[in-house]
């Protein structure tokens, strides 16, 4: 088993007023963590994270031609669901976890589906994932699917962009010639933030750790995290477990000293981790966090939970390229060629 480790907390009205600003460099910082967990979040929250966590088992538990009208291929299965698509670090096809993706420029413009850009700018194939509209369940399948998913998607993105606001005002005074509101920009008015609501499976046998979700970083500015909802798919698969009856399941993060160390997210709080690109923009001061994430492996029991990666319009730089650069080799080395 890995070690555990309590992140640095600070609650939304802490952030709202820049009390917790003193906090950044010990949440982000070269000797930290590389992620902030926030707590007092809106009332509604809770029963939010509730309904669309449990609405990914109901996702993957629907039949096999309704999961493939909700595949989008053209996008790279970077929109809708996506399920034995993407590689595991073996090379393997990932079999193991469900992923439905949500583009959020709806956050910018509750009319959009998809990212708007320059397409001409830009080969086609390496903005399909952005540009995709959502593939959303018809009513009658997974009845306010759509809406819940749009709601908890907006509170996590209104809460990371008052963390950027934050790290803006520490990067503001001490990093020469930084751009003030950089990051807060690059939050609020994104329209190619991506969500990832993950249904890992219950397992079928013993599964090493880095079959679930192998050690990486992510090249997003922030990544949002709600905790992680454990069902008993075998004996009661309506209720939330308590907790995870294997100790060992969860995020993972390997500390600036090269510990394995395993992070725990309150219910009732949402988690912060570092990314690539703020690494970039914050020239090294906030550095990525390397994680991976291990599923249960208790018979019966699955693991479901949302990220939401707060990254750059495809048009915003990132150090010397913009974002649509930056990204293109990412995504690319995860994906497996149709």
């Amino acid at each position: 088993m890995t070690a555990s480790s309590d992140p640095i907390t600070v609650s939304l009205d802490d952030l709202k007023s820049g009390a917790a600003d003193k906090y950044l460099a010990d949440a982000f910082g070269p000797n930290s963590l590389g992620i902030l967990v926030v707590k007092g979040l809106p009332a509604k929250y809770a029963e939010l994270r509730s309904q669309v966590l449990s609405y990914s088992s109901k996702l993957a538990a629907l039949p096999a031609s309704e999961l493939a009208r909700l595949e989008c291929a053209e996008s790279n299965y970077l929109v809708g669901w996506s399920c034995g698509k993407e590689k595991l670090l073996d090379g393997k096809p990932d079999t193991l976890k469900g992923s439905y993706y949500v583009n959020c420029s709806f956050y910018v413009d509750p009319e959009l589906e998809g990212a708007v850009v320059d397409q001409g700018k830009y080969a086609v194939d390496d903005i399909r994932g952005y540009v995709a509209g959502n593939m959303w369940p018809p009513e009658d399948v997974l009845g306010g699917f759509q809406t819940c998913v749009k709601e908890l998607c907006t509170v996590v993105i209104d809460t990371a962009s008052l963390v950027a606001k934050a790290c803006d005002r520490y990067c503001l005074a001490t990093i020469k010639n930084y751009t003030p509101g950089y990051l807060e920009h690059i939050v609020s008015t994104s329209t190619t933030t991506k969500a990832r609501l993950l249904h890992y499976f219950p397992p079928t046998s013993h599964n090493g750790q880095d079959n679930w979700c192998g050690e990486h970083l992510d090249h997003s500015c922030l990544t949002g995290l709600t905790s992680a909802m454990y069902i008993d798919e075998l004996n009661n698969p309506t209720k939330e477990l308590d907790m995870s009856p294997d100790p060992d399941a969860g995020l993972h993060i390997r500390n600036r000293a090269g510990e394995i160390v395993k992070v725990a997210i309150p219910r009732d709080c949402l988690a912060f981790q570092t990314g690539e690109a703020l690494q970039v923009v914050t020239e090294n001061q906030f550095r990525a966090v390397p994680h991976f994430v291990k599923g249960s492996n208790v018979p019966g029991v699955c693991r479901n939970t949302l990220a939401i990666f707060c990254q750059p319009s495809l048009h915003e730089m990132v150090g010397d390229v913009d974002f649509a650069t930056f990204a293109k080799n990412i995504v690319a080395s995860h994906v497996i060629e149709s």
